[in-house]
């Protein structure tokens, strides 16, 4: 199941424009923690604890636990990030509460299995990941790391949905149809396209058959002085 996180957050008592860039001047990145029907926690959070869920990916269906100085420790999702349009550096944080006994929207990676002996990708056949994660309504205390498809029987043309994965942990998918997360695509077949050479043409014949012999170009005029 996935881990749970834990965040350490300065309070953060005035929210607006001019508040949150005054936090950002201090080196730190304002955040807002919300949901549950309880008021709204401003903070404030060491950028280099935010770029660290990035580098490791899946932060949008970790659980993190924000342990605000002289505050509150909130259990919650990081449902937004907004980054700087030139430095990309992120400028604002928003979680979620998490509330007791109330389902959780999660994306959850999807890993596949047995590539290596998949008889359609032996065969030529190429993986085309329709979905690389899938969005699920989740019990916060068993959300999954990640779902597995197993393709060592997938074969060119296959369709591997929703029920292909291996087991669900209890979640239910957003999409309540069994929808396509990849399918094993025919290899691509590129076809070379060979211009026709023109031949080229005959020499002129003379009297008797014989080639007629090429005119001398004529000297260009000289120059008067």
């Amino acid at each position: 199941m996935v881990q749970t996180i834990r965040i350490e957050a300065e309070s953060r008592e005035r929210s607006g424009k001019g508040a949150a860039r005054a936090t950002r001047r201090e080196g730190l990145v304002p955040a807002v923690i919300y949901g549950a029907k309880e008021e709204a926690t401003l903070c404030a959070l060491d950028p280099r604890d935010i770029m660290k869920e990035l580098h490791k990916g899946g932060w949008q269906s970790h659980l993190y636990e924000v342990a605000v100085k002289n505050g509150p420790t909130v259990r919650t999702l990081m449902r937004d990030i907004q980054f700087h349009p030139v430095t990309d550096r992120p400028i604002h944080v928003d979680f979620q509460r998490v509330a007791a006994g109330v389902r959780i929207k999660v994306k959850v990676a999807v890993h596949f299995l047995h590539e290596d002996i998949a008889p359609g990708l032996k065969a030529g056949g190429v993986l085309n990941a329709v979905r690389r994660d899938v969005e699920v309504l989740a019990d916060p205390d068993n959300v999954p790391e990640f779902f597995e498809i197993d393709l060592a029987e997938a074969n060119i043309g296959d369709s591997l949905r929703w029920s292909s994965i291996k087991d669900n942990f209890g979640t239910k998918a957003v999409i309540t149809r069994d929808f396509v997360v990849a399918t094993i695509a025919p290899p691509t077949v590129v076809e070379e396209v060979v211009a026709p050479v023109a031949a080229a043409a005959p020499p002129a014949k003379g009297k008797g058959g014989k080639a007629a012999p090429a005119k001398p170009t004529a000297a260009a005029p000289a120059k008067k002085k």
